[in-house]
């Protein structure tokens, strides 16, 4: 079977690190370079929302094949292989948001942020008017350096994520897409949110989902193109990163949070998934967001 390749934006390579932490563009913009299709691939660090104003489209979740019908918007988190197809009228905006800025706070890591889903806005009503404004203001913002910039997509993209998880819960009448493998995979996600910091085994997931280890690999390989241990890393790995980069306590005290006994164990993990000691990666993430 033919790798689903990992990209920052589609078509753009994966780099050891991310050089910003949002960007938008048009729909059109991207997919008319491609034939008004993007391939199946996935994204390491970023969550993705589209949102579709006019057209029509098809959205790939794997095997599966949802289509869009505006106005409505696809959520796609970290780590799913993802495709689209697009109709030559489709007029939209694709956004794509460091998953480390995205929120932490409790029932913030479930739903959108756990399945793809496709959230259909009823412009009728206030919640998918304002998201649908929000959207749009949110993408006239990143366009036009003003003061504030950063503050207002932060806020813009957080009432997004809020207004549509509760659009879509109210919708959910269970998505085609939505499939045994993808409720495995977001019940894996619950969990591993859950007892990440005590560095559980994977057998310890397979047993709380009631499938074998050989399965539980089969069913996150195929979605992600990963193993169930390397969702443990990545998430280990996102957490670190965060307190790295967003507090000041020393990196002994963080691995002791995050429940690694010794530091320079962490200190070696952090160093075979990002390429650099903890306290390097701390000091140029931090220069490189004062100098943005």
């Amino acid at each position: 079977m033919q790798s689903v390749p990992t990209y920052m934006l589609y078509g753009e390579n994966a780099r050891k690190e991310p050089d910003f932490w949002v960007h938008c563009e048009t729909i059109q913009s991207r997919s008319s370079r491609h034939g008004w299709e993007i391939r199946l691939h996935r994204h390491e660090s970023f969550f993705q929302i589209l949102y579709l104003e006019s057209g029509s489209g098809d959205a790939m979740f794997g095997d599966g094949i949802v289509p869009i019908l505006p106005p409505a918007v696809v959520s796609v988190p970290v780590g799913f292989n993802h495709g689209f197809r697009f109709s030559r009228d489709v007029r939209g905006l694709v956004l794509t948001v460091l998953n480390t800025h995205l929120g932490h706070g409790p029932g913030e890591r479930s739903g959108l942020l756990l399945v793809p889903i496709v959230t259909r806005l009823d412009i009728g009503q206030a919640d998918g008017a304002y998201v649908a404004q929000t959207l749009t203001r949110l993408a006239d913002e990143f366009d036009n350096r003003r003061l504030g910039r950063g503050n207002l997509l932060a806020a813009y993209i957080s009432s997004t994520l809020q207004l549509l998880t509760r659009i879509s819960s109210a919708q959910t009448a269970e998505q085609p897409f939505r499939s045994d493998k993808a409720s495995r995979i977001e019940a894996l996600r619950a969990l591993i949110q859950q007892h990440f910091r005590g560095h559980k085994p994977v057998a310890f997931y397979a047993r709380s989902l009631d499938v074998s280890l050989t399965h539980l690999n089969r069913i996150v390989r195929s979605a992600l193109g990963c193993t169930a241990h390397d969702l443990i890393a990545e998430k280990l790995m996102e957490e670190s990163k965060a307190q790295l980069l967003f507090s000041v306590a020393p990196v002994s005290e963080i691995a002791a949070h995050l429940g690694f006994a010794d530091p320079a164990y962490f200190s070696r993990f952090f160093l075979s998934r990002a390429g650099e000691p903890p306290r390097v990666w701390r000091l140029r993430e931090q220069a490189r967001l004062e100098n943005s």
